[in-house]
């Protein structure tokens, strides 16, 4: 995996056209990790190049200088892009990934060219939200990452997955595995402080695509409606049979969502 900086990322040259058509950049989920962007790859045959970036510390990356705000994803983005002399992209982000699209709108706009908002949300956690995160740290602090897979697992599934897809589930807990405590705890502490982003739907001018699984619970199909009709102009796709994590439960839908959104409106 290719380091630069603070990150390092996924990446899958463009392919199938003759000319490139720009950069997809695709930003992942608490508590997983870059790989679990690997069905998208495909998507580079499109013309895109497609670059999954590692959020610092996760993957067995190093917690040394943690990153503990969306503001510091965000700038870790940001040096990436300028270290690839990528000028602007398509930026897609799902779940936590939504919330360092978020604040790369609000500190650099100029590098998003267009916006995929995948199972995630525009409000900063409540004060139940809250409590809620502190009881995951005091539980990871307890028993680990293996506990924290234990408790997220289910609610990041969707009823259809767990049920007919045993293997994605056990997927998703290597890739929570993969990283450490340390790393888990960071972002949460990131999650719980994050702003609310409602402020930034307006400003949105660029094509946008809003995406969410037909049984997410988390970012349910009516949270991520109202965004869309709060973002000017943005599409809106409901995957079936997909919950909160629907790039990987429904790979293929997913896909051709994103793909006809890159073909029609970027």
């Amino acid at each position: 995996m290719p380091v630069i900086g603070r990150l390092r990322y996924l990446e899958a040259p463009a392919s199938g056209t003759d000319r490139p058509r720009g950069t997809l950049i695709l930003v992942h989920a608490f508590p997983m990790n870059a790989r679990m962007w690997e069905p998208q790859l495909p998507l580079a045959a499109t013309g895109w190049r497609v670059i999954a970036p590692q959020l610092r510390g996760m993957d067995g990356g190093s917690t040394d200088r943690p990153a503990t705000s969306m503001d510091d994803h965000a700038a870790d983005l940001i040096d990436l892009l300028d270290a690839l002399h990528i000028e602007d992209a398509v930026v897609g982000g799902l779940s936590m990934g939504g919330y360092v699209a978020f604040a790369l709108l609000r500190h650099a706009p100029r590098y998003v060219r267009g916006l995929i908002l995948a199972d995630t949300r525009p409000q900063a956690d409540t004060p139940e939200g809250v409590e809620g995160r502190k009881r995951m740290l005091a539980l990871l602090q307890e028993k680990g990452p293996a506990a924290i897979a234990d408790e997220m697992i289910p609610k990041l599934l969707g009823e259809y997955t767990r049920r007919e897809q045993p293997a994605v589930g056990e997927h998703v807990r290597s890739l929570i595995l993969a990283s450490s405590a340390d790393a888990i705890a960071h972002a949460i502490t990131a999650l719980m402080t994050r702003p609310d982003s409602t402020p930034v739907l307006s400003s949105i001018h660029c094509p946008a695509l809003v995406v969410v699984g037909e049984q997410d619970t988390l970012t349910p199909p009516a949270l991520s409606e109202q965004m869309h009709k709060a973002i000017a102009g943005s599409e809106y796709v409901v995957v079936p049979r997909a919950g909160h994590l629907s790039n990987l439960e429904q790979p293929d839908a997913f896909n051709a969502a994103l793909a006809r959104f890159l073909e029609h409106r970027v």
